[in-house]
């Protein structure tokens, strides 16, 4: 019989979410353990598309207790954030297991049994930081497609080099497709279906910042009625362009087209009834949530883990920290899930003892 690892605390994650979870369970002389899929802390940043950035600028980027290491009002590229991560990590002394994938939990007897890839563990609380981006949202309308159109999700897309010779459509008008789409102009004709979200200038980050993250941090939460508003179906929608424009598409060359409505014939169908004749479909449609290893987990209407500020009622011990507005807009950002992860912590720790962090 396999022996089972005994933990007070399992983080499942070492992105931004069980990193910020680390650093308050830390704080509170809390005994833990950060489980992470990866080979290196930040590979999650590394592996996406060559050119991206963040979409806050560098002063809202941090996690608790470590200020990003770059100039106000710029915006940080992806390996940047990923060695920010890594050094968080080190700074913070905070103990990952790297290369362990987390197959199932199940609640047994007031505990939590954790499998994994590695062997099993027995933990009294586990925090679920795995992040929105589980999994690819992908329309059905793909699976209709002519088999000799190649089809990428934007998880999947790298550089212009990358993608072959032809028009290219990008379906999704959010920030990550428009930039992808803008990108691909300089050498594919590209084309982007959708109706583009509202746009926050560039301006307003970078010389009122502080008065938009007060904003979207402070005023739009769940305990506020504005809050609660925006947060009915927030992850059915498309979050605002930021950074980026509608204008940036016309001066690249991108030709904007209304949403897919489908296929005929085994090419992509716009809902004015036209059809395109490309080489290659870019999905920017987003992600989906993907947590069917968690035995018992009751969700919402959207497949996403029905939660009080991250804690799960119906399974007392399990958490979740970086869920889109799990309490306020800012839960899914780098800057903004601290708070979260503050919250949760304190409420590990007045579940058991304190105890001193190993």
């Amino acid at each position: 019989m396999d022996s089972i690892e005994p933990v007070d605390t399992m983080v499942i994650g070492a992105g931004q979410a069980g990193l910020a979870t680390g650093f308050h369970l830390k704080k509170r002389g809390q005994a833990f353990l950060i489980l992470d899929s990866q080979a290196r802390i930040g590979d999650v940043w590394r592996n996406r598309w060559d050119s991206l950035r963040l979409f806050t600028p560098a002063q809202h980027d941090a996690l608790p207790g470590q200020p990003f290491p770059a100039a106000r009002g710029s915006f940080p590229a992806k390996d940047d954030m990923a060695n920010y991560l890594e050094d968080y990590a080190k700074n913070w002394e905070l103990p990952v297991r790297h290369g362990v994938q987390v197959t199932g939990v199940e609640r047994e007897d007031g505990k939590f049994k954790v499998e994994s890839s590695t062997g099993s563990f027995l933990a009294k609380n586990v925090v679920v930081a795995t992040g929105a981006n589980a999994r690819p949202r992908i329309p059905a309308e793909a699976g209709a497609l002519d088999p000799a159109i190649r089809q990428l999700h934007g998880a999947e897309y790298s550089n212009p080099d990358a993608i072959p010779p032809g028009d290219v459509l990008v379906v999704g008008s959010g920030t990550s497709g428009v930039e992808i789409a803008v990108e691909l102009a300089s050498s594919h004709r590209t084309y982007i279906a959708g109706t583009p979200p509202f746009h926050v200038p560039g301006p307003v980050l970078r010389y009122a910042g502080g008065l938009w993250w007060f904003m979207i941090h402070h005023a739009l939460t769940r305990s506020t009625p504005m809050g609660r508003k925006v947060a009915t179906d927030f992850t059915q929608h498309g979050a605002p362009l930021i950074r980026t424009s509608v204008k940036e598409l016309k001066v690249a060359g991108v030709t904007r087209l209304p949403r897919l409505a489908g296929t005929r014939d085994g090419r992509p169908l716009l809902q004015d009834g036209r059809t395109l004749p490309v080489a290659t479909v870019i999905w920017a449609s987003g992600y989906q949530p993907d947590f069917g290893w968690i035995r018992g987990l009751p969700e919402d209407g959207h497949g996403w883990p029905a939660t009080s500020r991250g804690a799960v009622g119906q399974l007392p011990g399990l958490f979740f920290v970086g869920m889109p507005f799990q309490y306020g807009l800012t839960s899914g950002l780098v800057g903004g899930v601290g708070r979260d992860a503050e919250h949760v912590a304190g409420l590990i720790a007045s579940r058991a003892p304190r105890e001193l962090a190993t």
